[in-house]
């Protein structure tokens, strides 16, 4: 009852401030205020969690199509024959980052010639900042599977620890490794199994 209350009253006081806003305004400063309660409210970290949380809660309704409509150009933009997939689904997006050319085989060590496209890609991910990212590690049914789901987590980490070095904000990060329990093609094919070495990053809206 005291969060709800709080909640009441920081939005009325949100409303006060907002006389002299446009509509659009009005709904975000509101949106901040509430997003600033929930993150508070929810989080662990309650001092970090309030400020992103402040951040998260103004992108809500029509807006988050629109945010995600541009963040796709430019993903389009900067990616643009570097070898990176960019897939919309829904409102998220997916990068897919074939291991060919982001990793030597049985290595998760990113080659030093696709540190440029990850720039490129944090580059966009901290201009779109009201966003989540879950990096997701896969490989082919080659060899061991126990082998295969720490390598693909190990190369999860090792795209996660380049964003971090460009600024990319870390709690807005996830990684997990899928080993071979994911396929994306046939695993009986050279070229099937290649598509399978792959690392994915999931880009989501935060709808807090």
């Amino acid at each position: 009852m005291k969060k709800i209350a709080l909640m009441m009253l920081m939005s009325s006081v949100a409303l006060v401030g907002c006389e002299n806003m446009s509509n659009t305004q009005k709904g975000a400063t509101i949106g901040a205020v509430t997003g600033a309660v929930v993150g508070k409210a929810t989080a662990n970290h309650a001092k970090k969690r309030l400020v992103w949380g402040a951040a998260v809660g103004a992108l809500t309704g029509a807006a988050i199509g629109s945010y995600m409509d541009r963040q796709e150009q430019e993903f389009r933009d900067e990616l643009a024959e570097s070898g990176v997939q960019v897939i919309r689904e829904g409102d998220n997006l997916r990068l897919q980052l074939p291991s060919n050319i982001t990793f030597a085989i049985s290595s998760a060590t990113i080659s030093q010639s696709f540190d440029p496209v990850l720039a490129d890609v944090a580059r966009v991910l901290n201009k779109y900042d009201k966003t989540t990212l879950m990096i997701e590690g896969h490989t082919d049914n080659t060899g061991a599977a126990s082998y295969n789901q720490q390598l693909s987590l190990n190369r999860a980490n090792s795209v996660r620890n380049h964003l971090l070095n460009q600024s990319v904000d870390a709690r807005r990060i996830t990684t997990e490794g899928y080993g071979q329990s994911m396929p994306a093609a046939d695993n009986t094919t050279e070229a099937g199994r290649q598509l399978n070495r792959r690392v994915e990053l999931r880009i989501m809206p935060n709808q807090s």
